[in-house]
């Protein structure tokens, strides 16, 4: 139609699926795999990012806890955990990560981010003082009585780390991980409720024993919580996963003289303007004055 139209195209993520090939294609850096536990505890292959010389590495926690890992069978956030995206993340310390970003979209758990934890040596005890196996999981949240930090990883406290969210859901509640996400992942009505109620003990539990008031935070219920325990367990800042790819990859400044914007996603619904890669990039447009086109899979 414009034969003689420039076209750029430019690699963009919002901390789901798809961040850590954004990232690469642009910045330096290199991809590690290893193999992990997948979210219904089976042994997969995953991958994350290394950049900056190794001194930054971005996680993918749809890499190791994705729902596109399942069956629809497998699908079951009463017992899937985030444990394998705890395994990259600790690989990433042990190669002397100094700053570790982890998207958090894209997962098929709803375990507020204990799996994660566990795999990092946080552990969880009942009220008769026993340890949760791990790999717990969001059927287990309800029995969380205490929250044993003694034998976490001992590097946890010399990283900068940032959880890049998709989403401004809180935990729990109306708008939470598990009524919005959960029948997305496999919930049941009834397990949707028994999963906001575990969320929203496991808060409790946090606020008593840790301080810090995950029930509120803006951005806390995505990964079906996993931010929320990022920010609970390694004191991790939540930022908008969209707003820092696109600082990282200079968006704004790409786009700057464009005639018109191509934009898309899988499916364009109310949950894309919750923070997703779509929205952000209409944003920056209007801003700069330059139509835009969403393509969609799906409405």
């Amino acid at each position: 139609v414009f034969p003689a139209a420039e076209c750029l195209e430019i690699p963009i993520a919002d901390g789901g699926e798809g961040t850590v090939d954004s990232l690469l294609r642009i910045c330096k850096g290199r991809r590690i795999s290893r193999q992990v536990r997948g979210p219904r505890g089976r042994h997969i292959m995953a991958g994350y990012a290394l950049l900056d010389h190794g001194e930054t590495a971005v996680i993918e926690t749809a890499a190791a806890s994705g729902l596109h890992l399942l069956t629809r069978r497998m699908q079951d956030p009463m017992r899937t955990s985030s444990y394998g995206t705890g395994e990259l993340i600790r690989d990433a310390l042990e190669r002397g990560a100094k700053r570790i970003i982890v998207g958090t979209g894209g997962s098929a758990t709803v375990d507020g981010g204990t799996g994660m934890a566990q795999a990092l040596g946080i552990r969880f005890r009942d009220r008769h003082g026993r340890l949760l196996r791990n790999r717990a999981t969001g059927g287990m949240l309800e029995r969380i009585v205490t929250i044993d930090l003694d034998q976490r990883h001992e590097g946890l406290a010399a990283v900068e780390w940032i959880a890049a969210v998709d989403v401004s859901n809180r935990l729990c509640g109306v708008s939470g991980a598990a009524r919005v996400y959960g029948p997305q992942k496999g919930a049941t009505t009834a397990m949707v409720r028994a999963l906001d109620q575990g969320l929203r003990h496991l808060g409790r539990i946090i606020y008593k024993q840790l301080g810090i008031p995950v029930l509120d935070l803006v951005g806390g219920g995505s990964a079906g919580g996993l931010a929320a325990g990022l920010a609970a367990f390694t004191g991790a800042r939540l930022v908008n996963g969209f707003e820092l790819i696109a600082g990282m990859t200079g968006l704004e400044a790409r786009m700057r003289g464009a005639d018109l914007v191509l934009t898309g996603e899988g499916r364009l619904d109310a949950q894309t303007f919750f923070g997703k890669a779509p929205a952000g990039v209409a944003r920056i447009a209007a801003a700069l004055g330059i139509p835009v086109i969403a393509i969609a899979g799906s409405l």
